[in-house]
């Protein structure tokens, strides 16, 4: 049996990449960050365009407070960023490859239960 610390298991993938430790940590890390079901809905709010924090709260029916806490989280893991517009922050994904990964989960989800 191997250990995956001490393998990289690139093969697996595309040839050009060589995941190490450090990658599998970061890969765990972004996909606990997208593990809350309210964290998923406000990816694919943004995935549309991009909101602000009460734009957030009146698509997805949650309150401030707990939309302010969720963006914290998904900001910490590089998935948002936000930009000051006046008196109000919009939120934004940071790249494409997260989308694909919360429209991809979510299709997968779908086709599960169908």
């Amino acid at each position: 049996m191997t250990d995956i610390s001490d393998e990289p298991i690139g093969d697996q993938l595309e040839p050009t990449v060589a995941l190490d430790r450090a990658a599998l940590d970061g890969a765990s890390e972004l996909l606990r960050a997208l593990s809350a079901p309210v964290r998923i809905a406000i990816v694919l709010q943004l995935l549309e365009q991009e909101r602000c924090v009460h734009e957030l709260v009146g698509a997805l029916g949650v309150t401030q407070p707990l939309i302010s806490q969720h963006l914290r989280v998904l900001k910490a893991a590089g998935v948002v960023s936000g930009q000051r517009n006046g008196r109000e922050i919009l939120y934004h994904l940071v790249d494409d490859h997260l989308a694909h990964i919360v429209t991809d989960a979510v299709a997968h989800a779908t086709e599960r239960t169908e």
